[in-house]
């Protein structure tokens, strides 16, 4: 790396600012339009393997419109990472409805996203898969900014100073949900709270380890 501190092209350890637009299905699940770009240190997985590859070598001002695949992306859809759960269990006040998003904690007191997949008359079945699990998806960006990245961003792995408020692409940027998550509560829908020893009670700990 040169003592430069703008940088031409993108490469390993060079702070991007990205704007995007991403959609499945020729539906726009997100986009960075109206808003801020996305702010990341290129080459520590901070977004999707199959959209960071596919930055490499572009300029600022450059454009692109990259698909990615599942495996690429956020996986393909695992049947393992569903669980039944009696529908009892569930405080009155939650929405049991398909596609209702969930959040919880382990006994680890790890957070876990769910959605509802379905409910019949005595269960909910929840799923832990990424909502963006199995899709094919379809970016168009433009680099709008690259810059060299501090001594502290290096060795942290990320953007410091509020260059990017932290943020990396992970599940919350691809939910409707957008609602902080409470270190106190063990599940949160609409700031509702499920209480620990009701969920501990029924979920699987071999699902725990593996999806949380």
């Amino acid at each position: 790396m040169n003592n430069s501190k703008n940088k031409s092209i993108v490469e390993k350890d060079i702070v991007v600012s990205l704007d995007y637009t991403l959609k499945v299905a020729g539906e726009i699940v997100d986009t960075s339009e109206g808003g801020t770009p996305i702010v990341f240190l290129q080459g520590h997985g901070q977004i999707i393997s199959g959209l960071e590859s596919a930055l490499y070598g572009m300029r600022v001002g450059d454009s692109k419109n990259v698909q990615v695949s599942p495996q690429e992306g956020y996986g393909e859809i695992d049947d393992k990472a569903f669980t039944v759960i009696p529908r009892d269990e569930f405080p009155s006040d939650i929405p049991l409805e398909p596609g209702v998003g969930l959040r919880m904690r382990d006994e680890e007191g790890e957070v876990m996203d769910a959605q509802i997949a379905s409910v019949d008359g005595e269960n909910v079945r929840l799923d832990f898969n990424h909502p963006l699990a199995g899709k094919d998806l379809h970016f168009s960006v433009t680099v709008v900014d690259l810059r060299e990245p501090t001594r502290e961003e290096l060795e942290h792995g990320h953007v410091h100073d509020g260059h990017d408020e932290d943020e990396e692409w992970d599940e919350e940027d691809w939910e409707e949900e957008d609602e902080e998550w409470d270190e106190d509560s063990e599940l949160e829908e609409d700031d509702e709270a499920w209480e620990e020893e009701e969920f501990d009670e029924d979920f699987d700990e071999d699902d725990d380890d593996d999806y949380a």
